[in-house]
């Protein structure tokens, strides 16, 4: 193959490639419903007194020169250059030439807070996905290991309704049902991990500090399993927790015998609490 033939094959491929994963220009923005706090630019050809930049009040409405007041909220683009060409023949042009500019898509946002890079708004323009806000928000903060991302939308009555999805299913397994469309005005939020700081000392295969991420409460039982179990020689009828409450040292006897055998509730750590097994006496 000809040096000159290959490269436009190659040309023509890139072409392809882009295209195939470029939507068309001007698709989504047809389709936009306008709202609340859009920006938009109203030109009237050959009649620069009637161009206006105009934002989208609660109301739904804006007001232009001429026409006062006009709704706008629900209309696409180009179904309100049709409206503003109508109200205008009416009453003050011949055949006017209306186009209509949306500036700002401010009434189609969704909020993106927690982990993430860049926390804020972004826009709802088409179909956006979960994993796309994510993006657009700089993907996952550096240090975090969040492992659920929270969904959180108005019901039909108003009310704010939350849905968990597993983000390790989504982002590391692929399940695309998980990959949820967002609404304007959804709250994606990714907690920031949290973590408790547990001491266990004495009779455990591996003493010492324990940081534990926090997804509920921690408990005895957990601290002691991450501490790699008891050892033999384990007094397990009286664990000793030490905790500080009010600037002064409180400590807590705990059969865990009776915890594993489903006789009493297992003990509720909290932070900084010192865990200590003691050896028994057999």
């Amino acid at each position: 193959m000809k040096p000159i033939f290959r490269l436009f094959v190659l040309s023509l491929s890139l072409l392809i490639a882009v295209s195939a994963t470029t939507p068309a220009q001007g698709i989504e923005d047809n389709q936009y419903r306008i709202g609340p706090k859009d920006l938009l630019t109203v030109s009237v050809f050959n009649v620069p007194d009637l161009n206006t930049t105009v934002r989208v009040g609660e109301n739904g409405e804006i007001t232009l020169p001429l026409l006062g007041a006009v709704t706008v909220s629900g209309m696409t683009r180009i179904e309100l250059e049709k409206h503003l060409k109508t109200l205008l023949e009416k009453k003050y042009l011949r055949n006017p030439q209306v186009t209509i500019f949306i500036k700002e898509y401010q009434s189609k946002m969704v909020s993106v807070i927690g982990a993430v890079v860049k926390p804020g708004n972004y826009e709802v323009v088409g179909r956006t996905t979960l994993l796309e806000v994510i993006s657009q928000a700089g993907g996952l903060a550096s240090g975090q290991d969040p492992d659920r991302v929270v969904l959180i939308r108005k019901s039909e009555a108003g009310e704010n309704e939350s849905q968990v999805v597993d983000l390790n299913r989504l982002m590391m397994e692929g399940v695309t049902e998980l990959n949820l469309e967002l609404r304007p005005g959804d709250i994606v939020n990714i907690p920031v991990a949290q973590h408790l700081d547990i001491y266990v000392f004495g009779q455990v295969k591996s003493p010492g500090h324990l940081r534990i991420r926090q997804r509920g409460q921690i408990t005895l039982l957990q601290a002691i399993a991450q501490a790699g179990g008891f050892l033999d020689r384990a007094r397990k009828g009286a664990v000793t927790v030490t905790r500080q409450e009010n600037g002064a040292e409180v400590k807590y006897k705990v059969n865990v015998k009776r915890i594993l055998k489903g006789k009493e509730a297992d003990f509720v750590l909290q932070g900084n609490d010192i865990v200590h097994v003691s050896e028994s006496a057999l």
